[in-house]
């Protein structure tokens, strides 16, 4: 049975980010059921609850105390000037593992070339609240209409402008958009609640989920590679190796052989391996890893 201050009520993404955020969870070790109906995922860790949130909200109920912490982008941070403990940075988003960027977009024919062009426009976006701050601090008077959705359709008729978050800039190019300025580069930061933070059980619990999210992360773009190499190869198979740290070698029982482990970026192998073998390197194993802990 549980104490109920032994509970930490964790808010997980809602929406684009949901599938992204639970991979991510499993892939740390995290057990996760999540309903089709339910906004209650269920954890195989009974000291954790959790609530599916639309990331836009997250941090306002992370400062009221509603969740202990939660994920979100520092985007929806910044518009809503929460007081929030930002934990750690976490690199992922939708569709890859790199930030995201909230950037002033027009038509491609438009006679916008710099945000001094935006004076007396129209602009449209649901980042209402950092682009009035954003254009304030540019000494830009514009009027900023918040967008419910399809942004990318609203200039030229509905937006002479608009401010939209882009990852690859696809649906930009798709919709003959080009990009003025960058406005606001986000990723995926851990939150907590300043109160819960101060709790030194919440913090210890916040902090090892974190350390197995990163650890995690770490392993997307790694991969684990072991070899056998003689002595006489030793030294030439080991210069071609970048280690995270100092590779891990073992001898074999056969006189004169090591085993060599190691963990290199997994954009590497294929420049890699067949370089180990011409070094003389054999028996190479290619594994995936699940996290790294450095």
């Amino acid at each position: 049975m549980r104490s109920k201050n032994r509970i930490l009520k964790l808010g997980l993404p809602k929406g684009s980010l949901q599938e992204s955020t639970l991979k991510l969870f499993r892939k740390a070790g995290y057990h996760i059921s999540v309903s089709s109906r339910s906004y209650y995922p269920v954890f195989d860790d009974v000291e954790i609850e959790s609530m599916l949130i639309r990331a836009q909200e997250m941090a306002r109920y992370v400062e009221n105390g509603i969740l202990d912490c939660g994920l979100t982008g520092y985007d929806w941070i910044m518009e809503q000037a929460a007081d929030v403990k930002q934990v750690a940075e976490l690199n992922y988003a939708k569709e890859g593992l790199r930030p995201v960027k909230w950037v002033i977009a027009v038509p491609n024919d438009s006679k916008i070339h710099s945000v001094k062009d935006l004076n007396g426009k129209r602009i449209a976006t649901e980042l209402v609240g950092f682009t009035k701050r954003y254009l304030k601090s540019k000494k830009i008077k514009a009027e900023i209409d918040f967008s419910w959705g399809a942004t990318e359709v609203k200039p030229p008729h509905l937006a002479d402008a608009i401010v939209e978050l882009t990852e690859t800039g696809t649906s930009l190019r798709a919709n003959n958009l080009r990009v003025v300025e960058t406005i606001l580069e986000s990723s995926t930061r851990f939150i907590s609640n300043r109160k819960a933070w101060q709790d030194k059980w919440k913090q210890q619990k916040m902090e090892n989920i974190v350390m197995l999210l990163k650890g995690a992360l770490a392993a997307e773009e790694k991969v684990g590679l072991k070899m056998n190499v003689s002595k006489k190869d030793l030294r030439r198979v080991m210069s071609l190796l970048p280690a995270l740290h100092s590779p891990t070698i073992s001898a074999l029982s056969d006189a004169g052989w090591y085993d060599l482990d190691v963990v290199i970026d997994e954009r590497m192998i294929c420049d890699l391996i067949p370089k180990l073998k011409k070094a003389g390197a054999s028996g190479i194993v290619e594994y995936q890893l699940t996290k790294v802990i450095p």
